[in-house]
């Protein structure tokens, strides 16, 4: 059977003037458009579609993928209030998502982008979308992240500890103002670690590797920008968190370690304000490798 807002592996049944028809199990015959048939479609192939109901509520497939699926949450534009049904989203496809009145946290208006969840409704059986996260968020499955594991972040709300955010679309997590530096935006998208799970399967978050998995990439990041830009650049641990952000992608105390680390290994030195790039051989007179002392030592 097809599940309605998920991506399906249906098989073609057989071709008609506006498309071609795909086994859907207890839906039927599912039309897929001509617009989105794969060149080269034969009989009895299997496609990957994404299926939803049409402007008239018929069950119709696509092999468009849209910017949420059922069980999954993500930043959408509201394009237009309706006041006798609700708002409509932007989710990626030719008919606009419903976000019904009785759905929404706090009223919304055309412009803005809010973090929507989709679901089906249990009485229209259609995909509509709500903002009352706390209903959906960490009980779509069981919480199978691992600590250390990188994942998909959405920023859902500033809190006086943090930011809560949206994890892989599916649970939520909390970012440690600690953790963060830089000022984040409600809706920013990112990657980032979990540091933690806590018991009910809370999640705490982070945006940097810890440990050699943290320091070891970034040094050799540094390593390439300072290489790209002659050989000096105007960060040191006097930068602000946002410009390292901004410019690297990791917080101030990540850069700042990978910074000590290269002093330590002789490959830059500090030239107040910025870094210099070092050539590992200076002062040494022979090959110089991390960890051996130099001969003015």
């Amino acid at each position: 059977m097809a599940d309605l807002g998920r991506l399906n592996q249906l098989p073609v049944l057989y071709s008609a003037p506006h498309g071609i028809y795909l086994g859907g199990g207890d839906h039927g015959e599912i039309l897929l458009p001509n617009r989105y048939v794969p060149r080269g479609t034969q009989i009895d192939d299997v496609l990957e579609v994404f299926v939803y109901r049409d402007s008239e509520d018929r069950v119709i497939a696509t092999t468009e993928t849209p910017l949420v699926m059922v069980g999954e949450s993500a930043p959408l534009k509201v394009v237009s209030v309706n006041r006798n049904v609700g708002a409509f989203l932007d989710w990626g496809l030719p008919k606009d998502l419903l976000l019904p009145f009785r759905q929404q946290a706090e009223p919304v208006y055309p412009g803005e982008t809010v973090i929507a969840h989709a679901m089906l409704d249990a009485k229209t059986d259609r995909i509509i979308a709500t903002t009352k996260l706390n209903k959906h968020l960490n009980k779509q499955q069981p919480v199978e992240f691992k600590p250390g594991q990188q994942v998909a972040l959405v920023i859902l709300a500033e809190t006086p500890l943090g930011y809560n955010a949206v994890v892989e679309g599916t649970h939520q997590g909390l970012l440690y103002h600690s953790n963060v530096g830089a000022k984040l935006e409600v809706g920013q998208k990112l990657k980032g670690f979990i540091s933690a799970i806590r018991p009910g399967g809370k999640l705490d978050l982070t945006l940097d590797a810890k440990g050699y998995k943290r320091v070891a990439p970034l040094t050799d990041q540094i390593l390439g920008v300072l290489q790209a830009k002659g050989g000096t650049l105007a960060f040191d641990d006097d930068s602000s968190p946002e410009d390292i952000r901004r410019n690297f992608d990791c917080s101030k105390k990540a850069f700042k370690q990978a910074l000590g680390a290269l002093f330590r290994q002789r490959r830059i030195r500090f030239t107040n304000p910025g870094i210099a790039a070092v050539d590992i051989r200076e002062n040494t007179g022979s090959e110089w490798r991390p960890g051996e002392r130099g001969n003015d030592e």
